[in-house]
């Protein structure tokens, strides 16, 4: 069957490795189920994959992708749940410590097929596209648990978002918007800045720049960048819900003092469950909020989304179709 997979890494030049050709049809385990996949979307988890992080050597050839949409084997539209936690685990399986995404040990999603475990079939409501649908299980789902399972948000109440742009600040943005909150963003980039006030966005600033309002909670992405702006930006007994460290995890400055004297709470999230999926989708569909997809793509000009995200020349979600 048709797929796009790793074939080797490269940290310095990772599409090196990227392969656009043949793969052999999926094998189905006791218990799993085969999806047809109509469109699927990039993330940066992908990238990192040829880069070798996150997939072991002994693992390629990798078909990439965490993310689809398409039909399952009678025919119904569905979303794939990416991750597949142990059969025997119980529970959040955000938590399994022997969780994987689809792409890591199972084989990924930009194929003509995919199989996944039958639980992570979530079906898909007719109001959303293909494309749309595509753009959820890993960025949109992560934006989600962050806001109102991890961060417990409530209308009202006042989040920034860091690092306009990416799938998953996007995301934070539009379903911010959609619940009720009041919503600062920030970019380095003035186009950016401006997408994010189309997006939904109250009130945008350039990165680092002093706010005129301490807020509840700051959804960080980015990290060492913009970590001490976090920090310095929440009100007393805010928090920040943090979910990834797009431009480094080490720190220069960790701001302790201000963490323990202002009583703020640092909060770790990934991605999220089947019934957050499922609670996602509901949620889109009744308030007919939407990703912001930046381009659609064939399957097989795969190379040309990649090298766009590689590039950061990117607004919103790459997808890709069969």
């Amino acid at each position: 069957m048709f797929a796009v997979y790793a074939e080797s890494f490269c940290s310095d030049d990772p599409l090196s490795g990227l392969v656009v050709g043949e793969r052999p049809d999926p094998e189905v385990p006791d218990g799993w189920t085969t999806v047809e996949v109509k469109a699927a979307s990039l993330n940066h988890h992908d990238l990192w994959s040829l880069r070798g992080v996150g997939l072991k050597q002994e693992r390629l050839p990798m078909i990439l992708g965490c993310d689809a949409a398409g039909l399952d084997e009678d025919g119904n539209e569905v979303v794939v749940h990416a991750v597949v936690s142990d059969p025997a685990w119980s529970g959040d399986e955000t938590l399994d410590p022997g969780r994987s995404l689809l792409s890591e040990r199972f084989q990924g999603t930009f194929a003509e097929r995919v199989t996944v475990p039958k639980g992570n079939v979530v079906p898909k409501p007719a109001s959303l596209s293909f494309e749309e649908a595509a753009c959820l299980p890993t960025a949109w789902l992560t934006a989600y648990r962050m806001l109102f399972v991890r961060g417990a948000l409530r209308p009202g109440d006042t989040v920034l978002v860091q690092g306009a742009g990416g799938g998953v600040a996007t995301a934070l943005i539009t379903l911010a918007r959609a619940a009720g909150l009041v919503v600062l963003a920030t970019s380095r980039d003035e186009a950016k800045r401006a997408k994010a006030l189309e997006l939904g966005a109250h009130e945008v600033y350039e990165s680092g720049a002093r706010l005129p309002v301490k807020v509840d909670a700051v959804m960080e992405t980015v990290g060492r960048a913009t970590w001490s702006h976090s920090v310095r930006s929440l009100r007393p007994g805010g928090k920040i819900v943090i979910s990834g460290t797009t431009s480094g995890p080490q720190l220069d400055d960790a701001e302790l003092p201000r963490i323990f004297f202002l009583q703020l709470s640092v909060i770790g999230s990934t991605m999220g469950t089947r019934g957050e999926l499922a609670s996602l989708l509901k949620l889109l569909d009744a308030t007919g909020a939407r990703p912001l997809i930046d381009r659609v793509l064939p399957m097989d000009q795969a190379r040309e989304g990649f090298s766009a995200m590689a590039q950061g020349d990117v607004f919103g979600k790459i997808v890709f179709t069969r």
